[in-house]
């Protein structure tokens, strides 16, 4: 069935609800925000940003989306698909926010998978740069699409019934906000040994750390419900695709420019794919010490 476009949004400065104007979007205050000719709208206050273009670059998404075109990561879409159809009932309705959307490729393989009869979706993508927004829709311009903040997301309290978080920055106070009692908050992580042979080449000393502690994430949300850990092998990639992955992650700065050389003189090279995905459900009342 078609997406369903967003009904609701908050304004940025003063919180109230806001009503759609035709291309606009405007508070009882009189604040009014356009929408792009893209689809997106932009409600990241000049305030809340630490540079004239926060985010990822148009260079750094046009690199994730070629690289996440390629299906290299298509297991990790899979597996996020999976968990959450596992785990959602057949309720009409489905409000789902990807919070630190980028290009969209999770965004919209999850809203393919949960389409069914009957089901009305809403699906809305939410990064802090507009480049990855633009990236988003031009999959499918029937994704909603706000270039917003993680700490400050302008949606209604309790609004949301699936919220997933991948390889991102998440914000617990405000993702319990936003989930309605019941909710899903899936986060994805990288494993110890994500990437391992990319990081051997990069880096005298490798750290195999493991994914960050879900314990403010339950304080503040739920209980984890489900888990997965994904473990397998890219298939080769070639020194494009290595480099466009390299531009997706952190590496890319960290690593020595004679250490991103080495990386690429080693292509064709298959990598390590290791993913840690846990599945929280919003509690029916806060949790103590959650809000």
């Amino acid at each position: 069935m078609p997406l369903l476009a967003l009904q609701q949004l908050c304004c940025p400065l003063d919180g109230a609800a806001m009503q759609r104007d035709q291309h606009q979007w405007r508070c009882p205050a009189g604040h009014s925000f356009d929408i792009a000719r893209q689809g997106y709208i932009n409600l990241l206050p000049v305030q809340h940003k630490k540079s004239r273009d926060p985010g990822d670059s148009k260079e750094m998404v046009a690199a994730r989306k070629h690289f996440l075109d390629s299906g290299h990561y298509a297991p990790i879409a899979a597996a996020i698909n999976a968990l959450l159809n596992d785990n959602t009932d057949d309720q009409h309705t489905l409000q789902v926010l990807d919070a630190g959307c980028g290009d969209g490729y999770y965004l919209q393989a999850l809203s393919q998978s949960l389409d069914r009869d009957k089901r009305q979706l809403v699906a809305t993508g939410l990064d802090i740069s507009k480049w990855a927004l633009r990236s988003c829709l031009q999959r499918n311009r029937q994704l909603n699409g706000i270039v917003a903040s993680n700490r400050q997301v302008p949606l209604p309290d309790a609004s949301v019934d699936i919220l997933l978080c991948a390889f991102g920055f998440p914000v617990y106070a405000e993702f319990a906000r936003l989930l309605r009692p019941g909710g899903l908050y899936l986060q994805v992580d990288s494993g110890p040994d994500h990437l391992l042979e990319m990081r051997q080449q990069l880096y005298r000393e490798v750290r195999r750390s493991d994914a960050p502690s879900l314990d403010a994430g339950q304080q503040h949300i739920g209980p984890v419900i489900a888990e997965r850990r994904l473990q397998t092998h890219t298939a080769d990639l070639n020194a494009e695709e290595l480099t466009q992955l390299l531009q997706m992650t952190p590496h890319y700065y960290r690593a020595s420019a004679d250490a991103r050389q080495q990386l690429l003189a080693q292509a064709p090279m298959a990598l390590s794919l290791d993913v840690r995905l846990r599945l929280l459900q919003r509690a029916a009342v806060s949790p103590a010490g959650g809000e």
